[in-house]
């Protein structure tokens, strides 16, 4: 047994909870937070051995106790090269199969972590294959699986398909997130779409749309057109983002100065060098 002023506080919680348990019996609230701690500081050997040790104490692990070992076991995974992914869906797998031995089925949070892996991946096809799944079995998805499965499309190059998920998403009275435009903006930029980047934008910030731009499509926007050499339309994102409150932030500022800096309009960099030290974002430079 080590001193506990050596220990980490959830080693510490660790060597409290193995103490006392005998004592005070354990419940599934106490396992499930020992294993969310355990799964967030990647250490999924130890929250199985904590899902082993609340069975064999006649504890049945609930959908949340498997979901956070789901979310461990996915979300910080390395897919590359393919052999890391298939490892990953594999255990993934493996999980589902527990779960349902056990009696429990997988939710809309379960599906969602998956499709995340696929989404990281790229596999546009696996995206969809589960996402037809999901829903028949009648799960709803939300918002996060609507956007998971709409980014991996988009950066596969499938935007079409991803439109009509988009399409899909507002019949099924589901609001798009500004994460979920951001990833067309993403694929109109790598595609230097202007036309379609900005009918997007336009429809965003119409009077009465349910989603308004935020920070980061702000400054996916001012990247693009900054590279365009589209001066005024960047003036113009500058001046709506200052307007809606969201922004600018350091990014922005940054994305700004560098690009005026490299046309050589240093009278205006300068400008805006000093108005981003004036509100104290630069600030932030000194804490990065």
């Amino acid at each position: 047994m080590y001193p506990l002023a050596i220990l980490s506080p959830l080693q510490v919680a660790a060597e409290i909870f193995n103490k006392r348990k005998y004592k005070y019996e354990p419940n599934e609230k106490m396992y499930t937070i020992l294993i969310y701690g355990w799964c967030k500081v990647n250490r999924n050997d130890m929250s199985q051995k904590f899902l082993k040790d609340m069975i064999d104490h006649g504890i049945e692990p609930n959908i949340v106790t498997y979901n956070i070992l789901l979310n461990g076991i996915c979300r910080h995974a390395s897919l590359h090269p393919d052999y890391r992914f298939d490892r990953t869906v594999h255990a993934a797998e493996n999980l589902l199969k527990e779960m349902h031995n056990r009696g429990v089925e997988p939710d809309v949070t379960s599906y969602s972590i998956i499709l995340h892996v696929y989404s990281r991946a790229h596999k546009a096809e696996l995206c969809l294959c589960m996402f037809h799944s999901m829903k028949d079995r009648g799960i709803c998805p939300t918002v996060a699986t609507y956007t998971s499965v709409i980014k991996c499309l988009a950066s596969c190059g499938r935007l079409e398909d991803a439109e009509r998920l988009l399409d899909e998403m507002a019949s099924e009275g589901v609001c798009p997130s500004p994460a979920t435009y951001n990833c067309f903006f993403k694929e109109y930029r790598g595609r230097k779409d202007v036309t379609g980047a900005l009918e997007l934008y336009n429809k965003m910030k119409a009077p009465g749309s349910p989603t308004t731009p935020d920070i980061h499509s702000y400054n996916i926007l001012l990247g693009m057109f900054i590279k365009l050499n589209r001066h005024g339309t960047v003036m113009e994102l500058w001046n709506d983002m200052c307007k809606s409150t969201v922004g600018p932030d350091l990014d922005s500022y940054t994305l700004l100065i560098h690009g005026l800096c490299d046309k050589e309009k240093w009278r205006e960099a300068c400008q805006f060098f000093m108005e981003m030290i004036e509100k104290a974002i630069g600030a932030a430079i000194g804490s990065e």
